[in-house]
Formats: structure tokens, C-alpha cells, sequence
């Protein structure tokens, strides 16, 4: 039997598709000049520091007067954030209700805008299957920051060598795994199924 008690899952292409070119595909005619846009303008970093706790509002502020001649598609990112997510990974929620089903306790550590939060909660039930969710956003604490795994070892009553970690992100894999956590970088449901079946936490039918 496996000594796994709690699975920790991050949410965003884990749970749900994430990809910002879901909403700006839309709005440029030239795909190179997208992906410039948000490898420099609405860039991964700049959109952690809303995941971090900043308002979409200072945030959008900031870079339209940065880039002017973007600004019109900057505040895209906000008014139309919710275009940016696709529908759930399939199987997921599945597996999810079948680690709950087996008596595995479940949380989630996610890279979240606090007030875009809500706004996906309302868009996906499963959220409510967990027993404890840490939104960056709302702690202002981001992965692969240390500080936010020892506060959700804190807050999910876990021990980190009994606790299995799911993240997308090679990255928050690996800082989970140093702080003595089992660790699963996260492709597909397939492969995260195959991986729970070895490990003794859900049937292999």
C-alpha cells in the first residue's frame, strides 16, 4: 500500500486549459506579432506579479503606458480575461473524485489572480471537491517560492514525504520535491492515472 495521503494539484493546465492566445488569436491578423506581444508585453512576468497580488487594473496601467501602441489589447487581458481559458483537461475531475472516493485527502496551490479567482470558481464546481485551496493572489506568494509550499504544509495539516505534488511546471516540481515532497510533472490525466495506479492510489480498472 502506498504511505500517499494528500495530493497537492496545481489548477491552471492541470485542471483547466490556460493559453492567453485563446483571446488574442482574435485580435491580431500577423501570429508573429502575437506572440512578441505576450513574450514582451503582457510576458509571463508581468502577468505573475497580478498572480503575486497586483490588481489588473495597476497592472494594465503600468504597461499601456509602456506600450501606448498596445494599449487597447493590454486591457484585453483584463476586460476579456475569461476568453483566455479553455475547458476543462479531460479526465481530471474524474480523478480527482476517485482520490476522494479512496479516502486521499486533496488540495490545490495555484498561480492565481485574487480577483480573477472567483470568476473561475463560478465557472468550475470541481473547485469545491478540495479541501483547501492557496491562491497566490490572495497570500502574495507565488510558485516556485519556497514560502508557499511551507505555508500550505501548514495550512493542509500534510507531512511533505506523505504528500504528492502535481504541477505542470517542472520548476514548482522540483522546489516541492527539495522540500521532501513526492513530485509529478504533469503532461496529461493519462499519464498522472498511470502514475497514481503505481502508486497504489486508485485501482488500475
Amino acid at each position: 500500500m502506498t504511505d500517499i495521503q494528500a495530493v497537492i494539484f496545481d489548477i491552471g493546465n492541470v485542471m483547466v486549459h490556460w493559453d492567453p492566445r485563446r483571446l488574442f488569436r482574435k485580435y491580431f491578423d500577423d501570429p508573429e506579432e502575437m506572440e512578441y506581444f505576450l513574450a514582451n508585453v503582457t510576458s509571463p512576468k508581468w502577468n505573475l506579479e497580478q498572480d503575486r497580488g497586483r490588481s489588473f487594473k495597476d497592472g494594465t496601467a503600468l504597461l499601456s503606458k509602456q506600450f501606448p501602441q498596445y494599449e487597447d489589447k493590454i486591457r484585453l487581458f483584463d476586460s476579456h480575461w475569461a476568453e483566455t481559458l479553455g475547458p476543462e483537461i479531460p479526465g481530471m475531475v474524474k480523478i480527482l473524485n476517485q482520490l476522494i472516493e479512496n479516502n486521499i485527502s486533496v488540495f490545490a496551490i495555484t498561480n492565481f489572480s485574487a480577483e480573477k479567482w472567483p470568476i473561475f470558481c463560478k465557472r468550475h464546481a470541481f473547485t469545491t471537491l478540495f479541501q483547501g485551496i492557496i491562491v497566490s493572489g490572495e497570500v502574495g506568494l507565488v510558485k516556485p517560492d519556497p514560502r508557499i509550499y511551507e505555508l500550505a504544509v501548514k495550512r493542509f495539516g500534510v507531512h511533505t514525504d506523505t504528500t504528492l505534488f502535481v504541477d505542470d511546471i517542472e520548476d514548482n516540481v522540483i522546489t516541492a520535491q527539495k522540500m521532501g515532497m513526492i513530485g509529478h510533472h504533469f503532461t496529461d490525466a493519462y499519464t498522472l492515472k498511470a502514475d497514481l495506479i503505481a502508486r497504489g492510489l486508485l485501482a488500475s480498472v
